[in-house]
């Protein structure tokens, strides 16, 4: 396998949670399955003073999220991890950062080939590529250089849209990686090979042939300590507008032309344009909004959302978000997509299932006359990593009674496949200069211009309903009014893909 370019990643907020609880343990993997190249090194960047080594201990001695390894890989890995202190507002701090680099590169023989990692409040967003290119640090005359950038991309569209016009104004788009961790996992990026190696998928994947497309994201918390960032985000900015319509763009996009990031990308954003903007008085009707309040679970007391810290007693902030739109083409005319994702629901689960239309003749009905289930393809994310397909198929004895039975793989039965975590892939990704899996700037101003109207029509109509859940439920009830017909319903799965449909939590 081909290995990345010497370079050096630098993350900013180095001392944050999320360097210590993904990235570096993700470099760690990397490092000990011999991806890295031979010339690597991470110069973790913050306000806080520590030495190298204070560093190294932090993030990799004193670490609870790194793998088992002997020391001696450790002590490997720790000889490439380095530290600069620095304030990333001031760009008077840079040149310290500079002068840094350029000993890193002369200790490991790099030839100035750089990621920048902005593991950073977004408030930093604009300010650190402003920063980085007034030291030259954006400028590829001696090596390429990328900067990552985590989400939010924006709160609404129009500060998506003031982001990427800053970080452009810094950095080529060629060289801005937005990573969305949903991405890297194995069964989304599966979705496209899915599709488009099999000759049995293609040609039913339109809607001659799929009566829905159902995407649900379900998390068995709630808000646990982030309570006064979520209550100003919200679960449709939080998950709907990056995740769970990315995912959708994978499964609804046109064939691209080559497998690469520039083809890939381009039908991606196809299909966030021809999503169908809701009119206003639409919205009521296509977007449901919950709020889970206080139940008993298993004999526990569960605080309802407005009772969590940090958390505006009157909040009305949605932690639940169902919503069904069509998508204007050829393929998908007249197809709903519906998608759900909430807190403190039953169980964690995120899929992707496309429902099948009955066959045109109801043949074989029971002996009550409900005719038999109709076929559904699921791709789940998570857990449970694998597909199952649902079919019908004669029970043993006389008559032509038809029950549901599922045929499934799971990944983990590779078993002498490494099933890498999202940001190891999207890491690795970035290194390789593959930016596939990464969303590009138009593709996420398309995606808010179909959710900012929604966040306006709540904000301009303060009274608009958001209704009550009791936590460890499926969300309001209301939400089933948005599936049409008697015979199709919201699909309740469960956290073990093997279970589904014997076994599912309440």
């Amino acid at each position: 396998m081909a290995k990345p370019d010497n370079h050096i990643l630098i993350i900013f907020g180095a001392s944050g949670d999320l360097t210590a609880r993904k990235l570096i343990p993700a470099i760690y993997e990397l490092f000990t399955g011999d991806f890295l190249p031979e010339k690597f090194a991470v110069v973790g960047v913050s306000r806080t003073e520590l030495s190298d080594d204070d560093f190294r201990k932090k993030v990799l001695v004193e670490s609870p999220y790194l793998s088992e390894e002997d020391d001696n890989v450790k002590k490997q890995f720790a000889s490439n991890l380095h530290y600069c202190a620095l304030d990333p507002q001031e760009g008077g701090q840079y040149g310290k950062l500079v002068e840094k680099l350029a000993e890193v590169d002369a200790e490991i023989g790099n030839l100035s080939n750089y990621i920048f990692y902005l593991s950073t409040p977004p408030s930093l967003y604009p300010i650190i590529p402003k920063n980085l290119a007034s030291v030259g640090l954006n400028d590829e005359k001696d090596g390429w250089r990328r900067i990552i950038i985590e989400k939010p991309f924006g709160y609404n569209l129009e500060t998506a849209q003031s982001l990427n016009e800053r970080l452009k104004a810094s950095f080529h788009e060629r060289q801005i990686y937005r990573i969305d961790h949903y991405l890297g996992k194995e069964t989304v990026q599966n979705v496209l090979v899915t599709r488009f190696a099999n000759s049995i998928f293609e040609p039913v994947w339109n809607r001659n042939y799929i009566h829905h497309i159902e995407i649900t994201s379900a998390e068995s918390v709630g808000v646990e300590k982030r309570g006064g960032y979520y209550d100003t985000s919200g679960a449709l900015r939080d998950m709907v507008q990056n995740h769970l319509l990315q995912v959708a763009a994978l499964v609804g996009m046109e064939p691209p032309t080559k497998v690469d990031s520039y083809h890939i990308r381009n039908e991606k954003l196809k299909f966030f344009q021809s999503i169908k903007p809701y009119r206003d008085d639409e919205i009521s009707n296509h977007v449901i909004r919950g709020q889970y309040v206080e139940s008993v679970i298993k004999g526990e007391n569960i605080n309802g959302y407005r009772n969590e810290p940090d958390v505006d007693p009157n909040s009305r902030t949605e932690t639940y978000v169902a919503m069904k739109f069509f998508v204007d083409n050829w393929r998908w005319a007249g197809i709903p997509f519906y998608i759900r994702t909430g807190k403190k629901l039953p169980s964690r689960v995120t899929e992707v299932v496309i429902h099948f239309k009955h066959s045109p003749y109801h043949l074989f009905a029971n002996h009550k006359g409900v005719s038999n289930s109709h076929n559904q393809l699921i791709l789940r994310v998570q857990p449970s990593e694998g597909i199952q397909f649902k079919f019908g198929m004669k029970i043993p004895g006389s008559g032509f009674d038809v029950k549901n039975v599922n045929m499934d793989f799971l990944y983990s039965s590779l078993t002498d496949a490494h099933l890498p975590d999202a940001y190891e892939r999207l890491l690795l990704d970035c290194m390789m200069g593959d930016s596939t899996l990464y969303a590009r700037g138009d593709s996420v101003e398309a995606a808010w211009e179909f959710i900012d109207p929604i966040l306006k029509h709540w904000e301009n109509n303060p009274d608009e309903k958001i209704f009550g859940y009791p936590a460890g439920t499926w969300g309001p009830e209301h939400a089933d009014s948005l599936i049409d017909g008697k015979e199709f319903a919201w699909r309740y799965p469960c956290s073990n893909l093997i279970d589904d449909g014997v076994f599912c939590e309440l």
